[in-house]
């Protein structure tokens, strides 16, 4: 393998600690072999001696990647789509548009993520699986169920849809729920406040260090994922690797690495359909087998997200980038 030098572009660097800094964070590790540097935006003083360039994002990524166009054409480059990219901006954002033509090829997080695309360019799109390490499943009490739903308060990810979904648990049901993320959106962060105050099942623990969020996947009976738009959510990938079912909202980013037969899956925005799965899980008559079968389902897709996997993938895509 010839050595190269990849930049890995990322709107969000370390201080952030988000989906897209997770991303290059793991690529640069995996990356192994190959000079790899994370940049918030190219060029910078060592522009000059790179190979290959992962923009994560094609918006706003979108200056870098014209930047590298303008100097190095095609070859080396690669953008990665996000949800907000798949779901939202390449439909009407013209800097967006352009990433995806400058580009020699993409990479979509999840396997519905190329139907999104514009035809003309599903010939040079590819995907990648994000991964996570197998994490051991831990015991579960019996006594009730408890969710825990994970995300920085935001619009994409409809954390006002969980906090619906628990003021219509009726008291006593035997289902809690821990809610982690930060308030990047004010008026959410409000809206978690009153929520805990009027539900006492309901707790908001805002921003955790990542390594007791896992362990908080760990413990719990279900992950929930409320997001309207989503590009290939890592917390899945972290629930099913631990043995913890997912209950998700039914858009391409989540039946993308669930599956689109997946039995966990409710409408966006239905608060009464989450409360539903909620209470089914909790049943005494359906609890057990809908929860097992959750699981069977989760430990089935579980392998398409081995690190082994997204290592072998990331190394093609940098290669083929090179040999353009």
């Amino acid at each position: 393998m010839q050595k190269l030098r990849v930049v890995i572009v990322s709107p969000a660097l370390a201080d952030a600690n988000n989906g897209n800094w997770q991303t290059a964070r793991r690529w640069q590790r995996l990356l192994l072999g190959h000079d790899v540097r994370i940049v918030r935006q190219w060029p910078d003083p060592q522009a000059h001696q790179d190979d290959v360039m992962l923009a994560l994002h094609a918006r706003r990524s979108a200056e870098s990647v014209q930047a590298w166009h303008a100097q190095h054409g095609q070859r080396g480059l690669g953008v990665v789509l996000t949800g907000t990219d798949l779901y939202r901006d390449i439909g009407h954002d013209p800097l967006a548009q352009q990433s995806l033509s400058l580009a020699h090829s993409l990479v979509v997080l999840q396997e519905l993520g190329i139907k999104a695309l514009p035809p003309a360019h599903n010939a040079k799109a590819r995907v990648v699986f994000q991964s996570t390490g197998t994490r051991q499943t831990l015991p579960k009490t019996t006594r009730h169920v408890r969710a825990v739903m994970v995300g920085h308060l935001r619009q994409e990810k409809d954390p006002l849809t969980l906090m619906a979904a628990a003021r219509l648990l009726p008291e006593g049901a035997g289902v809690f729920i821990d809610h982690i993320g930060a308030a990047l959106d004010p008026a959410l962060g409000q809206a978690a406040q009153d929520t805990q105050a009027q539900c006492p099942h309901y707790r908001w623990l805002g921003a955790v260090p990542h390594a007791q969020t896992l362990q908080r996947i760990q413990r719990a009976h279900l992950l929930v994922h409320c997001s309207r738009m989503e590009g290939g959510a890592h917390v899945l990938m972290e629930a099913m690797c631990s043995g913890t079912p997912v209950l998700a909202s039914r858009i391409d980013g989540n039946m993308g690495l669930l599956g689109e037969d997946y039995a966990g899956l409710f409408e966006p925005g239905n608060a009464q359909a989450l409360a539903d799965l909620l209470l089914a899980c909790r049943s005494p008559q359906t609890g057990h087998a809908l929860v097992a079968h959750l699981q069977h389902q989760c430990a089935l897709r579980a392998p398409l997200f081995e690190p082994s996997a997204e290592r072998a993938a990331l190394h093609r895509w940098v290669q083929d980038l090179w040999t353009l």
